[in-house]
């Protein structure tokens, strides 16, 4: 029977449901965000960010859930003994660094609705008018940040998947 919370080899299944719900909603983060800001036109980008800005809120209580969990209530497994302190220390430096990117890429968005005025024309009002998210100063960032979370996600998911198929070791399956 699965715990609720981590032991020492494996995580609990409050850690699982966070980390998976997490991946998915951050993947849809990134392909409404991306297509939204390519969209040709206002209704296409309004369609896609009606659908991306509820989707960041969630992904923004779910991180605050994941470090309240790991700070007050759990324990993260100790780190595989077979793996070199290297692989380790950089692990945790990939996993806080796409806490840090998610907390910014929340804040920058959370700007540019702000000082663009954008939320009107994102949630509904059909004469409101389309800003252009790119003229206002928390948009390079944003832009910035989206393509750091892909590399990091790319780190992260690859580094998974190198040690289930070729070293094929606990590392995933930990998280499964």
């Amino acid at each position: 029977m699965a715990r609720l919370k981590s032991s020492s080899d494996r995580y609990g299944l409050i850690a699982v449901w966070v980390h998976w719900l997490s991946v998915a909603l951050i993947l849809l983060l990134l392909i409404t965000g991306f297509r939204a800001a390519d969209a040709p036109d206002a209704l296409t980008k309004a369609a896609l960010l009606r659908v991306h800005v509820p989707t960041a809120i969630a992904v923004l209580l779910l991180t605050v859930f994941r470090v309240l969990w790991w700070w007050r209530f759990d324990r993260k497994p100790a780190p595989l003994a077979e793996l070199p302190r290297w692989q380790n220390g950089l692990a945790r430096v990939v996993h806080v660094a796409l806490l840090v990117v998610i907390f910014g890429m929340i804040a920058s968005g959370i700007g540019m609705m702000i000082l663009s005025g954008g939320g009107p024309a994102v949630f509904g009002d059909p004469g409101a008018v389309m800003p252009d998210f790119h003229e206002v100063l928390p948009g390079a960032p944003h832009g910035l940040g989206a393509r750091l979370l892909v590399v990091l996600f790319v780190l992260h998911a690859g580094a998974a998947l190198y040690h289930h198929f070729i070293q094929r070791d606990a590392t995933l399956k930990r998280m499964w």
